[in-house]
């Protein structure tokens, strides 16, 4: 499902649908489904439960067929969202979407993409065909 508004002049898209340090967490509540990410750089906070990650990011969610590159990740565990930063790519079984800020909602599973105002959020949607007949003109 694609879903897409405008908000003053800023754009998000709405899709439903790494080396020195790696983070795996736990995902979906009762359910043990890894997310991990991978970073140079790697830092959490246990009071306000927020997970940061720098440097060659990679994000990986088998579960929901995601992957994602990006310059920095914030995982905010108490409000279950990850804000990705600095030319982001995400991989969603085939499906892509390219932004300089995308956040993914845990629980809604969809992600949320913004760039600024002088470039466009990019997004590829892999369109299965069903066995339409083609029409000569």
């Amino acid at each position: 499902m694609l879903k897409w508004a405008k908000i003053g002049l800023v754009t998000p898209v709405v899709l439903s649908c790494f080396w020195l340090g790696s983070t795996s967490l736990n995902s979906a509540q009762g359910q043990s489904r890894s997310l991990t990410l991978r970073a140079d750089i790697q830092q959490a906070n246990a009071k306000t439960g927020v997970v940061t990650a720098s440097g060659n990011v990679q994000l990986s969610y088998p579960a929901r067929q995601i992957q994602a590159t990006s310059a920095q990740a914030q995982y905010y565990s108490r409000e279950r969202r990850i804000i990705l930063s600095g030319n982001v790519y995400v991989l969603q079984a085939g499906n892509s979407l390219r932004a300089e800020t995308i956040t993914y909602l845990i629980d809604e599973g969809r992600f949320v993409a913004v760039n600024d105002p002088a470039t466009q959020v990019e997004a590829v949607i892999v369109v299965e065909d069903q066995d339409v007949p083609i029409v000569d003109n």
